[in-house]
């Protein structure tokens, strides 16, 4: 069991660890690259997205004004509701977005090609037992 957990710690870190070097290599902090992921579904609310991922709405601002200064997005007062702003991805942050995609697909199509159809399908069972199993804890832990 704690050799699994073990490996699990480690393939955890390891993929925050590739992330922050994807975002890197387009200039961006992991964070600025969640936030503009979510900016490209376009159902981007600032204080949803903080309340998402526990995060302060001033960290969110400031990632945004990060990205506006980046010119990577646009910000426009939201129909119908003058006290929100809308938030879109400029054409540079179409392009960004894109080569992140393209570069974090690469990484994949080379990580997990060796893997056989039969391991991915166990390790997803596996991963997603386990992920419900955590969160199951931790609901009762703060029930």
């Amino acid at each position: 069991m704690h050799a699994a957990i073990e490996a699990l710690q480690r393939l955890s870190e390891l993929f925050i660890t590739r992330r922050v070097a994807l975002a890197r290599e387009v200039g961006l902090t992991e964070q600025q690259w969640r936030v503009l992921e979510e900016i490209s579904t376009e159902r981007f609310m600032p204080s949803m997205f903080a309340r998402q991922r526990q995060s302060s709405a001033a960290a969110v601002s400031k990632t945004l004004r990060q990205l506006l200064d980046k010119e990577l997005v646009v910000a426009a007062i939201r129909p119908g509701d003058g006290r929100q702003r809308h938030y879109t991805l400029s054409p540079a942050g179409e392009r960004t977005l894109r080569e992140l995609r393209r570069l974090r697909q690469v990484a994949v199509d080379t990580i997990w090609a060796d893997l056989s159809e039969t391991s991915l399908l166990r390790f997803a069972h596996t991963a997603t037992q386990i992920a419900d199993a955590i969160e199951a804890f931790h609901e009762r832990e703060h029930a």
